[in-house]
């Protein structure tokens, strides 16, 4: 069984919007499907079979303050606009089509962390607008979103106990797996330096600050998993040759229209070698 692995990493999904558009252009398309953070909203048009869609919704509100803006942050708590991005855009604005997504069959898994536990919980989307909540919570960054609760629990972005969540495929029966990095060849990630406004923003939630403090070294230790999965021939992995030159917050659109171009050409590029992997 093969699952699809798309990691989050803010707008340098953009990368991952153009891998999915390629892929869509193919009409390629998996059945198990796990997302963190942005990789589970790149998902939601992914799945929702909605080309340019990804990319779409970020250029096109980029410059609106409800869309991510300090704005924001001050006057809602979350530097994106929850109402915007979650409520407004998937529903009205730019409507994701949950019909296609409820027929397609696909099992969809969004990573999100429980600030209370410090661990992460591997929640499947039925439904885009019921499950809503969710997508919005393993996207939620620590310190520039409020938590979001979801089914009786609160939640931030997943990808502080869980980025690149290989090893539950794995664990639920995806023994060959396609995953999507937004980070080049190299790429360690460090402390995180902000972790002293943590300690004092969730003094409450000591597990959540003790996942934060971790992060660096579960995510290097997954890096280590992936190249054994890799030599293995259990995994293909696509992501950028470079660094994509594109933060967590970006404001200009051509970057991000760049960095899409850039996900849409190496998907090409590799497509007969993954075609032969899934095989």
């Amino acid at each position: 069984m093969f699952g699809l692995i798309l990691e989050g990493g803010g707008m340098r999904g953009a990368f991952t919007a153009g891998v999915l558009d390629f892929w869509m252009a193919k009409g390629l398309y998996f059945e198990n499907v796990y997302g963190v953070s942005a990789g589970a909203c790149q998902a939601c048009s992914y799945l929702c079979h909605q080309p340019g869609r990804g990319l779409r919704v970020w250029v096109d509100y980029i410059h609106d303050p409800r869309f991510c803006s300090m704005q924001s942050l001050l006057k809602t708590g979350d530097l994106f606009g929850a109402e915007l991005n979650y409520d407004l855009v998937p529903r009205k604005l730019d409507p994701l089509d949950n019909e296609t997504f409820l027929k397609s069959g696909a099992r969809f898994t969004a990573v999100l962390t429980d600030v209370e536990t410090g661990k992460p919980e591997y929640v499947q989307i039925h439904d885009m607008f019921d499950d809503i909540a969710a997508i919005q919570a393993t996207a939620s960054l620590p310190l520039i979103s409020n938590m979001v609760a979801y089914k009786g629990r609160k939640y931030l972005d997943g990808g502080v106990t869980d980025s690149i969540p290989i090893r539950r495929a794995i664990a639920d029966g995806c023994d060959k797996n396609v995953l999507v990095l937004t980070q080049a060849p190299g790429y360690r990630k460090e402390p995180n330096k902000a972790l002293p406004l943590m300690k004092v923003k969730y003094a409450c939630y000591p597990a959540l600050v003790e996942a934060v403090a971790r992060r660096h070294i579960m995510y290097n230790e997954t890096l280590d998993f992936i190249g054994w999965e890799q030599e293995a021939g259990r995994l293909f992995v696509i992501r950028p040759d470079v660094a994509p030159g594109v933060g967590r917050v970006e404001k200009d659109p051509e970057k991000l229209r760049h960095l899409h171009d850039v996900g849409y050409a190496t998907a090409e590029r590799e497509y007969a070698a993954l075609k032969a992997f899934l095989k």
